[in-house]
């Protein structure tokens, strides 16, 4: 059973409207879905795995939040929305949505680059289904 999923337009409006808006040069998104082809093979190059059909995840709720504060703490970062599912999903859900913004391009694409590394090295546990 997945969350209900937030929408990225309200999320910018939101965003706009907030006191650090006018510091911000640029926002990301970042969509993470649940793809068909295993972990192992996309990122190990493993040629014997089976098509993933599905996901249970979940997450620390306390590491997420620490994560985002240390990603305040990056230079030219003002910004920061997460939302991250959970439970049993399939191939093509959403696992996870990112808004971040950043005075400069090259600072908002390292931070996202940096918080949704960490979030899944660090705060998740992703179990593929076949």
């Amino acid at each position: 059973m997945s969350k209900p999923i937030p929408s990225i337009d309200a999320w910018l409006k939101e965003a706009k409207a907030h006191e650090s808006a006018p510091k911000i040069g640029m926002y990301l998104t970042h969509n993470g879905t649940v793809r068909q082809t295993a972990k192992a093979k996309v990122r190990y190059g493993a040629e014997d795995t089976k098509a993933v059909t599905g996901m249970v995840f979940s997450y620390d709720e306390e590491k997420v939040n620490a994560v985002i504060s240390d990603t305040y703490k990056l230079e030219g970062i003002y910004y920061i929305k997460v939302w991250l599912n959970e439970g049993r999903l399939s191939t093509g859900d959403d696992i996870m949505y990112v808004l971040i913004g950043g005075d400069i391009r090259p600072r908002v694409v390292d931070a996202l680059n940096y918080l949704v590394g960490r979030v899944k090295n660090e705060c998740v546990v992703e179990t593929e289904l076949n």
